[in-house]
């Protein structure tokens, strides 16, 4: 058969078929592999098909820069609230959200001396929520998203180990001699960039939903949008409201209460956020990741198709037990998580209390919300595998209850003063026994410098 130089190919002249592939110089191995099986011929639609399959699994053409594909989580959020239906923020609507967050900040005065926060009142389209909150989301993935490219990088060289082994079958159009593990120094960077956009695609796809269910900045109990204003997205309030035979006046006021209370509690107790971005980017990074699980998927999918190998490996990303770190965070997270929802329970209801008549169904509305895996454990389970346990939310609310009939709302918010004097899970199964120890009977619960450092030194507590 006569050879065809690029110059003499009339569907594609002047070009490589393998460099129009690939987007640039080809190594000698890999053409002369290529060519043994057959793609030497390439016409300029098969070079086109295949390239577009092969920017896929390197990320869109993006730089290997990162675990997450963030371009790629951004434009699927987006496009899947898009699909959900968005419309953007009418002034009028503005006003209404102004008027209600001005209401409940009011209401909260009576009931809590933590100050206000200095943010404004937010009315948020879904997209704006997804761009406001899509940083964090993708701070927080980051460690899982580094496992699973270390994890997809093993399973590839193993497999590539395998069959570079005596006596294993060789491998189609592979070249006599060559050795399958070189490879891998080629295909890493498509390995991680695929590993980028598959975590990228989750990513998007998770926040994307969240933002057509979430009803406010705050409603996973985490700081998402960095600052102190009170964001509420009225659309998603607006579907929640349709499925209550309530007003929707006073729904919308009883939620901007809840925002309100949570936003305050994090802006009047700086240690409270920062505590519970850590504690899930710990329980991130100690997830096991499922090796098994990848290195079969590995194994039976193509991995040039980028959305099959996705999906299969969508189910089967973490092991089922978590280690003794991921536990000590998971313990951690949840007990941080409960007692900033139960305190935000027990402050809407007595600030809620005097104004609004339905103020107890709607309680009961969003504890049923919760309880049947609300927007917080539905994200947290499909990003990094975390599933919060409602019952912890309860025994918190049971314990600032107890707190505030004993020591009344002063004393109850004086026990988010410092991390070291905060709740802790044995609280939570004990909230009388942690009233107890802080009642004005015992004494007042203080730390104080000169206790600090003899705790530092060495020595045990003042007796003073």
């Amino acid at each position: 058969m006569p050879e065809n130089t690029p110059s003499e190919r009339p569907d594609d002249p002047g070009q490589d078929p393998f460099e129009a592939l690939f987007g640039g110089p080809v190594p000698p191995q890999m053409r002369e592999m290529l060519e043994s099986m057959g793609l030497g011929d390439l016409d300029p639609a098969q070079v086109a098909a295949m390239r577009s399959q092969v920017e896929m699994l390197m990320g869109g053409g993006a730089a290997d820069d990162g675990p997450v594909n963030s371009e790629l989580a951004h434009d699927l959020a987006r496009q899947v609230v898009a699909q959900a239906g968005d419309t953007s923020i009418g002034e009028g609507t503005r006003r209404d959200v102004e008027q209600v967050v001005q209401v409940a900040s009011l209401w909260l005065d009576e009931v809590t001396d933590l100050p206000r926060p200095d943010g404004p009142a937010r009315a948020l389209s879904r997209a704006e929520w997804v761009e406001l909150t899509l940083p964090v989301w993708e701070r927080l993935t980051t460690p899982v998203a580094e496992g699973l490219q270390s994890a997809m990088t093993a399973a590839m060289q193993s497999q590539l180990s395998d069959l570079g082994q005596d006596g294993a079958p060789p491998i189609p159009g592979l070249p006599p001699g060559m050795n399958p593990a070189a490879l891998m120094g080629q295909m890493e960077p498509m390995v991680r960039r695929m590993s980028a956009s598959m975590f990228g695609g989750q990513v998007g796809q998770a926040v994307g939903t969240l933002a057509a269910e979430t009803l406010s900045g705050t409603e996973v109990g985490i700081p998402l949008l960095g600052d102190e204003a009170v964001a509420m997205v009225p659309a998603n309030v607006a579907e929640f409201a349709d499925g209550l035979e309530i007003d929707g006046g006073e729904v919308h006021l009883y939620l901007a209460v809840r925002e309100a209370a949570r936003v305050r509690l994090f802006a009047g107790v700086p240690w409270l956020g920062p505590q519970l971005l850590t504690a899930v980017e710990d329980y991130a990074r100690d997830i096991t990741i499922n090796t098994e699980g990848i290195e079969e998927a590995i194994r039976q999918v193509d991995p040039q198709d980028a959305e099959a190998m996705q999906e299969a490996l969508g189910g089967s990303l973490f092991s089922p037990e978590p280690s003794p770190a991921q536990q000590a965070a998971l313990t951690r997270l949840e007990t941080l998580l409960a007692l900033v929802e139960g305190w935000v329970d027990v402050v809407s209801a007595r600030a809620t209390g005097p104004h609004l008549p339905h103020g107890d169904a709607l309680a009961e509305a969003v504890r049923r919300r919760r309880a049947t895996g609300g927007p917080a454990e539905k994200t947290f389970a499909s990003l990094v595998g975390l599933e919060l346990r409602p019952r912890r939310l309860r025994d918190a609310a049971n314990l600032w209850a107890a707190l505030e009939d004993a020591r009344g709302a002063s004393g109850r918010d004086e026990a988010w003063g410092h991390p070291d004097v905060a709740p802790t899970a044995a609280d939570l199964d004990d909230p009388l026994g942690y009233v107890e120890r802080r009642s004005p009977e015992e004494g007042e619960l203080t730390i104080t410098d000169e206790d600090i450092e003899r705790l530092l030194g060495g020595e045990g507590p003042s007796q003073a």
